[in-house]
């Protein structure tokens, strides 16, 4: 029960307005530390809704998939640059990404990722890095701005941070395929 006081904490310190505006000032900041900061918020918390409310989410997510769905659908719409200056602009799109983000998809993301097969983990990993290269190309090479509330060279470091860690991912795909994870255990 400790991690989920943490994650409330957390989650209550993101959601500080200094915090908060200091964080989305910079788009890499907001897109690469905010965000996965608030799903990982949901992720502590996750366990406290597991113990509280057990049969609906052996019910609703026995098997994994419409809660990684529900991830994967709420981090590809975070992901889009529309949303990212709607958040900046509107008080109710900012109140959406700080209920949405640990909510729907830290907690879903901690009561799936269990729960799935091993093959659809390595979909996801296949499917985040192809988009995480998509979405960095598009940042760094879009001919104009996409999000209004960032200037061009903070788009194109953001596309960048995407690719890099796309890369890191293809590193962690190679590595988890050539080791044997039996003599680390």
């Amino acid at each position: 029960m400790k991690q989920s006081l943490y994650g409330v904490l957390l989650c209550l310190f993101l959601f500080l307005p200094p915090v908060s505006n200091l964080m989305e000032s910079v788009m890499i900041i907001h897109m690469h530390m905010q965000m996965p900061l608030l799903i990982f918020s949901g992720f502590l918390m996750a366990r406290f809704f597991q113990l509280r409310f057990p049969s609906f989410f052996s019910k609703w997510n026995s098997e994994g998939i419409p809660g990684i769905l529900l991830f994967v659908i709420i981090t590809l719409f975070w992901t889009l640059p529309r949303s990212m200056d709607d958040a900046l602009t509107m008080q109710s799109m900012e109140v959406f990404k700080f209920i949405s983000l640990p909510f729907l998809a830290g907690i879903s993301l901690r009561d799936s990722w269990n729960k799935l097969r091993p093959i659809v983990k390595k979909v996801l990993f296949y499917f985040f890095t192809i988009l995480f290269f998509g979405i960095g190309w598009l940042y760094i090479d879009s001919p104009v701005q996409l999000c209004n509330n960032y200037l061009i060279i903070e788009q194109i470091t953001l596309g960048w941070g995407f690719v890099t860690t796309a890369i890191c991912l293809v590193i962690y795909t190679v590595y988890i395929t050539f080791t044997d994870p039996t003599k680390y255990e």
